[in-house]
Order: structure tokens, then C-alpha cells, then sequence
């Protein structure tokens, strides 16, 4: 797919985690203090990561809907009695207080400032709670005009209701929006199945584009999309 003779958006969605803000970094370093107060230095930090994206991810598509908090604690904890570790209350706010203090990628901040010098809006579509994500919009200088939360739609990605509880709240059509993103398991997945049209965001964190999707651009980082979006005549 290409985004060539298509018409130019008027809002601009976002995925946070990974694409304006420092997930990985950020998961890592949490992580690493969780095993850290517990004396297990000797685990290593990316697997239990995986072990707590397995769960996570499950949970999320799971009935009932549980705020991210609850997912995130379910999951941290299912993920350390998996690798023989104990949990406590203090593991969920130092995961979650990490997540809220994520900064953002060094050219994003910039690089919404042009989106927006250049008439777009820009809103932020996000697998997580409303006071979680607070944090990490704080440092996003002002620019971001809506943000959408799992915890508002009552759904995660790749649930295609999040996104079109979002396009619903933004009276759009998903022909008058384009999706910027780091995620194919999640993000993509939903552009596959809605149909709105979707920037991938490759930050070479080894994530693999879905068998069944391409994602109409693919760029390695925020700031080439003005460039993109300019040679298009938008």
C-alpha cells in the first residue's frame, strides 16, 4: 500500500509507548530495579520482560475489561511466580510510576511542533490508563490536543473498538486520519482490520511486520514524517 493520491488527514493519531515515548528504555530500567530490591540480579531482565509481555498481552484481551494498572500488576506478578521470584505491592508502583516518567524520544517534541505548525492535529491512541499516560503528555510540550486511553474505550489494542471508540470521539472517518506507530503486533493489526491508513515508525527493536499487513509508509524515526507527508503535497 502507499499513501500516494490519497487525501491529506486532518487529525494525526499516535501510539505512545514506542513511538513518542521511551518504552523499551523505560521497561528495562524498571525491570531492572524491581529484580534489584528482590536480590536477583542474576535473572535476566529480558526474559522476565517477555515473560510479563505474555501475560500482559493475554490479559488484555480477556473479559472483563481491568484497568492497565490491574492488568500490569496481574501480569508482573504471574511473571515472577513463573520464574520462581515473590512479588509485593511495591513492584506495580515502581513499574507504573517508571512507565509515567518515560521521556520521550530526543526529535519527537520538535517534531510535533512542526506536525502541528503545519495544521494538523494530533491526538494519542494508547493501551493504558488516564492518569498512567499523564506523565508522559506533560513532556510532550503542550502539543498533544486529545488522548485516548484503553481505560476510556474499555478496550485494548488490537481490539479494533479502541480505535473506533477514537475515531467516533473525533467525528472522523478512518479515510480522514493516518496512524503513526511502533507496534505490528498491535497497531498494525488493527489498521488490517479497520482499514485507516498507518505510518510505522521501525525503531530497529527487532519487532516483525504481521505476514498478512504492510503498513502504507515505513520510516525509523518521528522526524522524517513532516518530509514524507511534504512530498505527498500535504
Amino acid at each position: 500500500m502507499s499513501l500516494a493520491n490519497t487525501a491529506r488527514p486532518h487529525w494525526l493519531t499516535f501510539d505512545c509507548y514506542g513511538t513518542l515515548i521511551q518504552w523499551d528504555e523505560g521497561l528495562q530500567a524498571a525491570v531492572r530495579d524491581i529484580l534489584q530490591t528482590k536480590g536477583a540480579d542474576q535473572v535476566d531482565s529480558a526474559k522476565l520482560i517477555a515473560v510479563y509481555d505474555r501475560h500482559e498481552h493475554a490479559l488484555e484481551q480477556t473479559a472483563p475489561h481491568r484497568s492497565f494498572r490491574e492488568v500490569a500488576a496481574t501480569a508482573l506478578s504471574l511473571a515472577l511466580a513463573e520464574l520462581g521470584l515473590p512479588g509485593d505491592a511495591q513492584d506495580i508502583r515502581t513499574l507504573t510510576d517508571r512507565i509515567s516518567a518515560m521521556p520521550p524520544f530526543p526529535e519527537v517534541v520538535d517534531t510535533l511542533r512542526r506536525l502541528k505548525h503545519d495544521g494538523y492535529r494530533l491526538c494519542i491512541v494508547s493501551n493504558t490508563d488516564d492518569d498512567i499516560i499523564a506523565g508522559n503528555v506533560a513532556q510532550l510540550g503542550g502539543l498533544i490536543d486529545r488522548v485516548i486511553t484503553a481505560q476510556q474505550a474499555g478496550a485494548y489494542k488490537p481490539n479494533r473498538r479502541l480505535f473506533d471508540y477514537a475515531h467516533a470521539q473525533l467525528s472522523l472517518t478512518r479515510d480522514e486520519v493516518v496512524h503513526i506507530c511502533a507496534s505490528p503486533h498491535l497497531d498494525h493489526a488493527a489498521a488490517r482490520d479497520v482499514g485507516f491508513r498507518c505510518v510505522w515508525i521501525d525503531r530497529a527493536t527487532g519487532r516483525k511486520l504481521l505476514h498478512d499487513y504492510t503498513p502504507d509508509a515505513t520510516l525509523s524515526t518521528l522526524d522524517q514524517v513532516p518530509a514524507l507527508f511534504a512530498s505527498l503535497g500535504w
